[in-house]
């Protein structure tokens, strides 16, 4: 896949989009907040509010308005795939996701770690496997959710499930930079359920009546 850079212009004209031949990452098109570039030379974590400053600049030199002829159907392409790769990498999940896919490894959204009964339902990510802990923790917590009875038991569970969602970035960080795809995997998919985890909290709060769907 053909990539598209920009090349700077003079001050009183914008930015000209070309195609690159090198193929390009999420982490090149965002040289200033991750100038680091992708693990294992850089890190998992990134700064949002850095991440959206350049972002913003991106858009800005990419505006369809600002170009014309060709330039305006590039420029249109290039808005597209900015916007694309700042919301993978902004997302911790997708952005390990698509850290894996950098490596040939190619995760379904509900990709699980092996077993998982079809009682843990949507909270747990799906099908698949799973090991035993992580099974027993995610029941305990989806119990949690269900016999929560207020907004202060709910927010208690929020705060722990955040706390698991941000161990799962930090070894993500680890993995990542020592190539252990295969340990970086499998930590992308205990993320995945805590994720859905987060959301379930999140339905809770919305609905209010302290029940989870089945099928949410």
């Amino acid at each position: 896949m053909s990539s598209i850079k920009t090349r700077r212009a003079s001050s009183s004209s914008a930015p000209v989009y070309k195609e690159s031949l090198r193929p390009q990452t999420h982490y090149d098109l965002f040289p200033s907040s991750l100038s680091s570039g992708a693990p294992p030379g850089g890190s998992f974590h990134v700064d949002p509010s850095t991440l959206r400053k350049e972002f913003l600049q991106l858009q800005a030199q990419a505006h369809p308005d600002r170009h014309q002829g060709a330039d305006k159907a590039k420029a249109e392409a290039a808005s597209s795939r900015i916007n694309d790769a700042y919301k993978t990498l902004l997302n911790p999940l997708a952005r390990a996701r698509y850290l894996l896919s950098l490596q040939g490894v190619e995760m379904a959204e509900d990709e699980s770690i092996a077993g998982a009964p079809s009682e843990i339902g949507s909270m747990s990510g799906g099908g698949g496997e799973m090991d035993a802990d992580l099974l027993m923790e995610v029941m305990e917590v989806r119990e949690g959710i269900e016999s929560a009875g207020s907004q202060e038991e709910i927010g208690e569970l929020k705060i722990n499930n955040d706390a698991r969602k941000k161990a799962c970035e930090n070894r993500l960080d680890e993995l990542f930079r020592a190539g252990d795809i295969d340990g970086a995997r499998r930590e992308t998919i205990r993320l995945g359920y805590w994720v859905n985890v987060g959301t379930a909290l999140d339905t809770w709060e919305k609905v209010g009546d302290g029940r989870v769907s089945e099928h949410d």
